[in-house]
């Protein structure tokens, strides 16, 4: 009895079966960056996403063509006089080649593209960034989930080895006459009921299980659980309103928003410089070469080369109404995007706090499970030697252990949910780093 009551007063009995060998956070989380296809989704839209930066830049450098053709031309004609017709045949041939080079001098659209595409890379930067911070959260929380519901089938496991105990003492007693049949149906009602259980937390820890590898591909063999002894810091800087002023001007969302707005900005002067004329100095080099013949004559030939250099001006006039209305439109959209960056703003304080509150509430959420694990583990070594020797009934003795495991399994729940919203709290603020989850790491393994 005193190795049962033991037992149960473990606070997490799967601690002693860790596998040495089983793969920690950080190894989790190295192998979804390389197999996550969410995350390299992200990492593709940033490789082409940057490819609009020299894309804008080519629109203020010269562009050079070559054109060429080649005409052949074979004429028959017939010249007529009043005592005879003279048949003419001419025959030849024309190639020509021609080198033009543009650069634009006054294109006020083209600069403001240039100027747009530098912020669209900022863009994807910083998507890509939060895209990771997502990838921090998705794969921590999918690797909690998974302690979160080994530690549920371990105490519900462990509960039901402590009913079929009590369920046995019960029909013990029952046969010598010192207990009535009730103590032996409630025991077997609660066995029947940790039986539900069991099978419910198995069917859950196949579901995280498998939501963890849709993540990182393989599923580890074995995951590396939460020490027991460590203390969950509080968030540094300590005041609420650091973090949501930080959130308001560094999220990864806000960051966006704002690139989105410049990029609006400059497409508002884009299409009022559509009223705007444009000038381009343009040069050529052209190359023609001509032979042929005509009957009755030798062949002839030409070289020609000519060379111009000059000024190409053109001076929009009309354009049915086009340029004001894609004025409007885009007016519009920045109207939008100022929208956007407000609530983006809104948004990110909003996290910000919830995240905070729930690392200090958690911090004391934590104290008092602590403290309620231990009370719940006295009451039960009171129930268990009061129903020895009389005092106590069976169901006090089942609702004991009821409240020990239910208080371990939301101890337990309460240090992941703790841990995870010290992660949010920092991608609410876009500070959430590799380092992060190294120092997450860092709280895994055994005693």
């Amino acid at each position: 009895m005193r190795r049962l009551i033991l037992a149960l007063a473990a606070p997490f009995p799967f601690i002693a079966a860790t596998n040495t060998n089983a793969a920690d956070l950080l190894q989790v989380f190295r192998d979804a960056t390389n197999n996550d296809t969410t995350y390299a989704s992200a990492r593709y839209s940033l490789a082409a996403g940057r490819e609009r930066l020299p894309q804008g830049r080519a629109l203020i450098l010269p562009t050079v063509n070559l054109t060429g053709n080649a005409l052949a031309s074979d004429n028959h004609l017939i010249q007529r006089s009043p005592t005879s017709n003279i048949p003419i045949t001419r025959n030849f041939v024309s190639n020509v080649y021609t080198v033009t080079l543009t650069q634009p001098l006054y294109r006020p659209q083209n600069t403001l593209q240039y100027e747009q595409a530098e912020f669209q890379v900022s863009q994807v930067e910083s998507q890509f960034g939060q895209a990771f911070q997502d990838l921090v959260i998705r794969v921590s929380q999918a690797y909690f989930d998974v302690l979160n519901a080994e530690n549920s089938l371990t105490f519900v496991r462990a509960q039901k080895a402590a009913i079929t105990e009590q369920l046995a003492q019960a029909k013990r007693n029952f046969e010598v006459g010192t207990t009535t049949i009730t103590d032996t149906n409630e025991a077997q009602a609660r066995f029947d009921l940790s039986v539900s259980q069991e099978i419910a937390a198995l069917n859950d820890l196949e579901l995280r299980k498998q939501s963890l590898q849709q993540i990182v591909g393989t599923l580890p063999d074995s995951l590396t659980p939460l020490r027991t002894s460590f203390k969950i810091a509080p968030p540094e800087p300590a005041r609420m309103d650091d973090w949501v002023s930080t959130a308001q001007k560094s999220a990864y969302s806000v960051r966006i928003q704002e690139a989105a707005l410049e990029i609006a900005t400059r497409e508002v002067e884009r299409a009022r410089a559509g009223h705007k004329p444009t000038l381009d100095l343009v040069a050529t080099v052209a190359n023609s070469t001509v032979t042929g013949s005509v009957t009755n004559a030798t062949g002839f030939g030409q070289d020609t080369r000519t060379g111009t250099l000059g000024l190409q001006l053109a001076v929009p006039i009309f354009a049915g109404w086009s340029v004001d209305s894609r004025v409007r439109e885009a007016l519009a959209n920045l109207d939008r995007s100022r929208s956007d960056l407000e609530s983006n703003r809104r948004q990110a304080a909003t996290l910000a706090r919830q995240s905070f509150a729930g690392v200090t509430n958690g911090i004391a959420q934590v104290r008092a499970l602590e403290q309620a694990v231990t009370s719940s583990e006295t009451s039960l070594a009171s129930n268990k030697l009061g129903y020895e020797v009389g005092v106590r009934i069976n169901i006090d003795v089942l609702n004991s252990q009821q409240q020990l495991y239910s208080t371990k399994r939301d101890l337990a729940r309460a240090r992941y949910d703790t841990i995870m919203n010290g992660m949010r709290l920092k991608a609410a603020a876009g500070t959430l780093t590799e380092e992060d989850v190294v120092a997450v790491n860092s709280l895994l393994g055994s005693d």
